[in-house]
């Protein structure tokens, strides 16, 4: 498989070649003390493994570091979690200093700091391609997985980006069933504008959070009419700004207008947006599904939250959604316990931890058995997944450059520093880089 830059699968090829089965945003004080191993009662040498990872990857990391402990006591596996701008920079730089933890969060595809093929041409990813569960990726997944033929990144899954939705709030104004086209989802937003409800919570305070309301709309104005946007972008045949990602930019734009975002959403942060949802103070909140159990955990009762596609059209047939490989993790290179951070990639990759990981964000499994389960809330996506479903947006962009200009134009546009045509021409700029 070669650099993402080069391949050349459409969208649509990538999901077709799925045969269906995907539908997939977000790290951390992490201790630059050399390994050290310890002994345990009975004279055998503990490994120490230290894991770095975000906030969506705890809960499944908590279950499975147990379970692996279990059956490995010579191994003692830590881990701690942090936003993913920390992420981007901070564990970046200890993996090219030589000093990063022995398992990161790493990000499929390309197109940040922290993506699979930037960090793996640097040399800092083990290559896992040994591992039995390899074999089994999805052929339209590969290059989320893989640099050069090579698997770089353990993920368990696909998530998808949608409208995370309080049920009671829209019952208390009047919605009786989500939307289909775009002109339904504004009404949608006055419906619960009009009932005191906040329409859509925002946490732009948080960067990644900002990409998301582009993500759910771009598939529908730019790949609905040009599945191949991707290649002719990379061909140099078209920009950001000769293409939808207008539309995109200038509707994000129209709900603000319209007074459908909560006050100051810069100033908001990711997890006073899971609050406004979850109590019901907001409606909704454009988020990726593997944070759902986060709005699950914090609302009164977990059946009260559920999701639904964003409808970027006003023809229901031409609305595709944003799915993608889950954040996962490798092993870094240059650790001194590689083989045993390996090891538990390889422990990761069984059927059984596959679904338990998927099952805890809400993600559906990367491969499926009798036992795998998909999220109740997920399945308002399926009918998409087969030709109407395409990659997160960075997954094919050729460089880290992008993702954080992304992040930039849109808290500007949101305080009103920057108008949309400045926002496409900084983002092609940085594409070029």
């Amino acid at each position: 498989m070669t650099d993402l830059r080069d391949a050349r699968l459409s969208r649509v090829q990538f999901f077709r070649m799925m045969g269906g089965l995907a539908v997939a945003a977000a790290a951390t004080a992490c201790s630059t003390k050399p390994e050290t191993t310890a002994t345990t009662g009975g004279g055998a040498a503990t490994v120490d493994l230290k894991f770095v990872g975000v906030a969506d990857q705890k809960a499944p990391m908590d279950e499975l570091i147990a379970a692996y402990q279990k059956a490995k006591a010579e191994v003692r596996l830590t881990a701690s979690y942090a936003p993913t701008d920390q992420v981007q920079t901070s564990v970046r730089t200890q993996l090219g200093a030589g000093n990063g933890p022995d398992l990161h969060v790493v990000y499929p595809g390309n197109g940040s700091a922290m993506s699979m093929s930037q960090i793996a041409k640097a040399g800092l990813l083990a290559d896992l391609s040994a591992q039995a569960w390899t074999k089994t990726i999805p052929t339209g997944f590969k290059p989320a997985f893989q640099l050069d033929g090579k698997t770089y990144i353990f993920s368990a899954g696909s998530s998808v980006i949608g409208a995370v939705y309080n049920k009671k709030a829209f019952q208390k104004a009047g919605v009786d069933a989500p939307p289909a086209t775009w002109t339904e989802f504004l009404a949608v937003c006055d419906k619960l504008k009009k009932a005191g409800i906040t329409p859509i919570a925002l946490g732009a305070q948080t960067p990644w959070v900002t990409q998301l309301i582009t993500y759910a709309l771009v598939p529908s104005t730019v790949y609905a009419k040009d599945p191949t946007f991707d290649d002719k972008q990379l061909a140099g045949q078209t920009t950001f700004a000769q293409s939808g990602w207008r539309q995109a930019m200038e509707m994000y734009l129209e709900l603000q207008k319209r007074g459908f975002f909560n006050d100051k959403p810069n100033g908001t942060t990711f997890e006073q947006q899971i609050s406004m949802v979850a109590t019901g103070k907001a409606g909704m909140a454009i988020q990726v599904s593997a944070v759902l159990p986060d709005f699950r955990k914090a609302a009164s009762s977990p059946d009260d939250l559920s999701m639904f596609p964003v409808p970027g059209a006003d023809d229901a047939a031409q609305v595709w959604i944003p799915a993608g490989v889950v954040v996962g993790l490798g092993a870094n290179a240059k650790g001194k316990n590689v083989e045993q951070a390996k090891a538990f990639i390889d422990f990761l990759g069984k059927q059984e931890n596959i679904n338990a990981w998927a099952k805890a964000i809400a993600a559906i499994p990367l491969t499926q058995d009798s036992s795998s389960t998909i999220d109740p809330a997920v399945q308002s996506f399926l009918p998409f997944t087969k030709d109407r479903a395409v990659p997160f947006m960075d997954q094919r962009w050729p460089n880290a450059e992008v993702q954080p200009v992304h992040f930039a134009v849109i808290q500007e546009l949101l305080a009103g520093k920057s108008t949309i045509d400045e926002a496409l021409k900084k983002m092609d700029e940085a594409y070029k880089k």
